[in-house]
């Protein structure tokens, strides 16, 4: 995901500082990355510099200035073509699971203990998933069982590369 995108996507909601962005971004978003506030002012002074935010107002006091943004026309046009525009299906094949299995089979290492131990990592956060789903707010479920089905889908791929790598092994007789 685009923090960026997302960032200036809660910022159509309404005018907003820094801090809330990157409260609101780690509330909704960030349950497990936070975005760091560099990124978040970095983000803001970029929009400003393109066009897709602007200044609204600065509030002095006894430390920095704080400075609220809000979005412009051509940053509701910039998360209008980001929402729409699909994900680029390769994204999903980038994933460090498959590069460490890849590189447990490549140097000798037991690539079905890797896969192992995967598993029972997933099935933990699932079982952590699940249990805050009872008491979740709508955007919450929407971000839980998101998670959930990726999970989900990396437990097949899990299962089936085992079982390939099971076969593999009994036909050359040797450790995968």
């Amino acid at each position: 995901m685009s923090a960026s995108h997302a960032l200036l996507g809660l910022l159509e909601q309404g005018p907003a500082y820094g801090y809330t962005l990157k409260h609101d971004y780690d509330e909704r978003f960030g349950y497990e990355k936070p975005v760091a506030f560099g990124q978040v002012y970095s983000s803001l002074g970029r929009f400003e510099r393109q066009g897709w935010a602007e200044v609204l107002d600065i509030e002095t006091g006894a430390g920095p200035d704080r400075k609220r943004y809000r979005i412009t026309p051509d940053g509701v046009g910039v998360v209008d073509e980001w929402v729409r525009e699909p994900q680029a299906p390769g994204v999903f094949s980038t994933s460090t699971l498959f590069a460490r299995v890849s590189v447990a089979l490549m140097s000798g290492r037991n690539a079905v203990a890797v896969l192992e131990s995967q598993r029972h990592s997933h099935l933990a956060r699932m079982r952590e998933l699940t249990a805050q789903l009872t008491n979740a707010d709508a955007a919450r479920v929407l971000a839980l069982t998101y998670e959930l089905a990726h999970l989900d889908a990396d437990l097949r791929w899990i299962e089936e590369s085992g079982q390939r790598l099971d076969a593999a092994r009994a036909v050359l007789g040797g450790g995968a």
